[in-house]
């Protein structure tokens, strides 16, 4: 059970990046216009952000097992079809089912975990291995993209992803137990509050990706978001008022719930917009060529995956949430700093290796031990409602982490001359833009110290804090 949850996991985080280096290929094999080309990627945030809060309750609703097999589905299909895809827009719509597809999928594997293993010691390995799969497959992403873009053509990015995906939901009805619903979870569906979630969560996903291409200003821009937050705070008010609310506002009375997501959204910010910056310097200042980019990225790929193997569940019932949470963030960020100072346009690749090495161990450790908090305390009837909010926060984060580092590296290199920017100027941008991230991920860390202390007396809304027992663990659970 555990290797298909964690192997959906990894599905899901390789198409995060794995289109990142076969967009060139892409944009003249279709004829997208250079500013046309982002969408391939922001069709996939938008419609995976602004759905995630619909499927958590879905997954309440109809039964994690039953939304997992039908995400698994529906993003197969999409891979498929964007795999054939002759013109921008069908390219461009397969990939917002893509989106659709990872929305349903994610808060099903999350709240699988969540209620499928003891909260504690085995938990805490099963959040290691997912992690582990997770962050490892953020960084596979970008080897598997170039090797395929490099061997086969940009359509591999899409077809490798098809059969794996609809295996693991073939298998999955033969491994998983069915879902164990109560009464209570038969009641009236919050169609309201699922429209507004929606379209509020989309528009701030759009606006956050249209940013530093339309400018911050426009309609697109500042307008979407500034449009939704207004429908995300009327949302809240209607959640209040429902008696069956798409997300319960008791969740947000859980003080590691909160914490977690605010972990979760910086942690996100500093690391969805690193790799694209990476990726950039690798192809654009050093002139690596697709499968280059993707093979330099196998330390950061290996490391990621045996710091959570190894390192986060030890950490996690040796140290507590708390502790862990701090350090990962910190090595994290020091990781990236490291690499930003190694960033030069004419950098030998072994003197990037001791930034990888070092931003591997923390995004490895980080990453399962801040959904591990998410899920403290969460009672088995909502775990797909907090997953949902812990993984909308995730792809949010990641929206506002890449136009804001984005938006940092082309500072100052637009020119009206239509002469390229000088390969140093490109260089001086990305590395500034890596040292912002690596600086944010360093002063996040910081949020976890509002956890409470292990052994720290019952806090609020039945949620207590147990004394760390050996080889234990630390994370608060309900009573």
């Amino acid at each position: 059970m555990l290797a298909l949850l964690a192997f959906a996991q990894f599905i899901v985080a390789v198409d995060y990046n794995i289109v990142f280096v076969a967009l060139p290929e892409i944009g003249s094999a279709l004829g997208f216009s250079a500013q046309s080309l982002q969408w391939v990627v922001s069709a996939y945030a938008v419609a995976f952000g602004g759905f995630l809060l619909f499927g958590g309750r879905l997954v309440d609703r109809l039964g994690a097992r039953r939304i997992f097999i039908l995400g698994l589905t529906v993003f197969g299909l999409a891979c498929l079809l964007g795999g054939f895809a002759e013109s921008p827009a069908v390219l461009i719509a397969a990939r917002a089912v893509q989106g659709f597809g990872a929305a349903l999928l994610s808060p099903a594997t999350l709240a699988l975990i969540n209620t499928r293993f003891t909260e504690g010691v085995q938990r805490n390995k099963a959040f290691a291995v997912w992690g582990a799969c997770g962050s490892g497959g953020l960084a596979a992403g970008a080897l598997l993209g170039g090797v395929l873009t490099q061997a086969w053509g940009w359509e591999w990015v899409l077809f490798v992803l098809v059969p794996f995906a609809l295996l693991a939901a073939a298998v999955a009805p033969g491994i998983l137990a069915p879902d164990q619903r109560s009464t209570a979870d038969r009641g009236s569906f919050d169609a309201v509050g699922a429209i507004l979630a929606t379209l509020g969560s989309s528009l701030m996903v759009l606006g956050l990706v249209s940013g530093p291409e339309e400018g911050w200003g426009s309609l697109r821009g500042a307008g979407s978001i500034v449009a939704g937050a207004v429908l995300l705070a009327v949302f809240a008010l209607v959640e209040s008022k429902v008696r069956s609310p798409l997300v319960p506002m008791r969740l947000f009375r859980n003080h590691s719930l909160v914490t977690a997501i605010l972990v979760i959204l910086v942690f996100q910010s500093a690391l969805g917009g690193a790799y694209y910056i990476f990726t950039n310097y690798l192809q654009g200042v050093l002139a690596y060529d697709a499968l280059e980019a993707g093979l330099a990225f196998v330390p950061l790929t290996v490391i990621s995956m045996a710091a959570s193997l190894k390192l986060a569940g030890i950490l996690l019932g040796t140290w507590g949430a708390r502790a862990t949470l701090f350090t990962g963030m910190l090595v994290n960020g020091v990781g990236m700093v490291v690499l930003a100072v190694a960033m030069s346009t004419g950098a030998p690749f072994w003197a990037l290796v001791p930034g990888l090495v070092i931003w591997g161990i923390g995004g490895g450790v980080t990453f399962p031990a801040m959904f591990a908090g998410a899920a403290s305390g969460v009672a088995p009837q909502e775990a797909g409602a907090a997953s949902a909010l812990a993984t909308a926060s995730q792809q949010i984060g990641g929206s506002a982490g890449l136009a804001l580092l984005v938006a940092v590296a082309t500072a100052g290199l637009a020119s009206d001359s239509g002469v390229a920017p000088a390969v140093a100027d490109v260089a001086d941008g990305l590395r500034t833009a890596m040292w912002i991230g690596g600086a944010a991920s360093v002063l996040g860390g910081l949020l976890a110290f509002t956890l409470k202390k292990p052994g720290a007396a019952p806090g609020p809304e039945g949620i207590e804090f147990p004394q760390r027992q050996p080889g234990g663990d630390s994370i608060p659970s309900s009573r």
